[in-house]
């Protein structure tokens, strides 16, 4: 019993990602604007979230003024993570907006170092750096130095502190919290900052074609529910750093989709980086030493 519990977060990592790594191509595959995407993902998958009866926390659950508070920071850095990546998609290539994405170990070790007492290893550390340097790699081989896409690397960065900030978040309040509640509640709470900042700009809401609702769907079932939910429910199992460290192999598994699907092409440069991205995710996750540890906050 107690080995299968051990290895039930890696599976929901594994399934994770796999499922998040089709977001670019959903992203890519529609023409509405990157607010409405984002707002739909969120408040589609609360929908879908009401059956299972994550709402019912909000009811009965015992959080204090401070957990709302995260809350709802959480709330509004995974709208913001959301509403960066996808823009930067509308400006730049899959490879590029994903490999920039991986930055988020990086920002979320630094956060752990700073805002909790936390230690991790050495070799942890050097892993963390192979798989960012496989990662730029891959951007190696996809440099647009155009205007538009030196905006699409920015919000993409941009994007990747956000996540960062949301998970840093989501560790304290998945010691109170279930894993679908907290997913509801941040969904919830995500959705609605979109909506105001939609209405607020003046954004077509509706008026979408067939082919933009049916993305708006998958990318609430696919890559929300069996992605980033499934990432939330791992938080109880294993740190923050680690989720965004199982993230760094999406660019790899992207930037083939898009060469499937998008006929996005990925040059020699870009397949060794590749390589060089995964090695460094398997010697983070088969470490022997502990990870980043939380002992509170400062």
């Amino acid at each position: 019993m107690r080995k299968s519990v051990i290895m039930s977060p890696y599976l929901l990592l594994t399934v994770g990602v796999l499922s998040v790594s089709f977001s670019a191509i959903f992203v890519k595959w529609s023409t509405a604007p990157a607010s409405i995407i984002a707002m739909y993902r969120m408040l589609l998958t609360v929908l879908m979230l009401l059956p299972i009866g994550a709402w019912r926390y909000v009811i009965h659950g015992k959080l204090n003024k401070s957990d709302w508070i995260r809350l709802m920071l959480s709330g509004v850095f995974l709208a913001m993570h959301f509403l960066f990546w996808m823009e930067s998609l509308k400006l730049t290539s899959v490879a590029s907006s994903t490999v920039i994405l991986t930055l988020q170990p990086a920002f979320t070790m630094i956060g752990m170092l700073l805002f909790y007492r936390s230690k991790t290893s050495g070799a942890r550390i050097t892993s963390l750096v192979i798989a960012i340097l496989g990662s730029l790699i891959i951007a190696w081989g996809d440099i647009d130095l155009s205007g538009q896409a030196l905006l699409g690397d920015v919000l993409s960065m941009l994007g990747a502190g956000a996540y960062a900030i949301h998970l840093l978040f989501g560790q304290q309040l998945m010691k109170k919290m279930s894993g679908e509640s907290y997913s509801f509640i941040v969904f919830f709470i995500a959705g609605l900052c979109l909506l105001v900042f939609n209405v607020f700009t003046n954004v077509e809401m509706y008026h979408y074609s067939f082919n933009n609702w049916l993305v708006f769907i998958l990318l609430a079932l696919v890559s929300t529910v069996l992605g980033h939910m499934l990432f939330n429910i791992s938080l109880k199992y294993v740190d923050a750093t680690m989720i965004s460290m199982s993230v760094v192999a999406e660019p790899v598994i992207a930037s083939v989709l898009a060469l499937i699907l998008l006929h996005e092409s990925i040059v020699m440069v870009q397949f060794v980086g590749g390589i060089i991205t995964l090695l460094g995710v398997a010697l983070y996750f088969f470490n022997p030493k502990k990870g980043i540890k939380l002992r509170g906050l400062r």
